[in-house]
């Protein structure tokens, strides 16, 4: 049986941004997370299930692809024009990778459950 929305759910693009912002993709009120990354069982306040969406690999997956993509051009263009120290060079790129990985980690993770949400997937291998 293919999967519809019903008329009060909303569009997947909402539930993708709700995700995004940390809140739940169903009413975009009540927290998504209830730890860094530990998603809540059920919605405080519309009490729709979450705990059981997975996303797995995803979420890591598309923070190593941003952070990559923003971080070795900086450090190649920087490097190339700059004639810093190596220990600068070494504290730097780290640690401006690992600061951004932990602020769009959460991010990744609540897209790919908003996602998985909207979409009806059922998001884990149990039936």
């Amino acid at each position: 049986m293919p999967y519809t929305l019903g008329p009060s759910r909303p569009d997947i693009w909402i539930a993708i941004r709700r995700g995004l912002a940390g809140r739940c993709p169903n009413c975009g009120n009540g927290r998504l997370f209830r730890a860094y990354l530990k998603p809540v069982d059920q919605c405080a306040v519309c009490a729709e299930r979450l705990g059981h969406i997975r996303s797995d690999d995803a979420a890591p997956w598309l923070t190593i692809l941003v952070v990559g993509h923003i971080v070795a051009p900086m450090a190649l263009a920087f490097e190339m024009r700059t004639s810093w120290p190596d220990w600068v060079s070494m504290t730097l790129w780290p640690t401006l990778a690992l600061a951004l990985a932990v602020v769009l980690l959460p991010r990744a993770k609540g897209l790919f459950v908003g996602l998985i949400w909207a979409t009806g997937a059922p998001g884990s291998e149990r039936d």
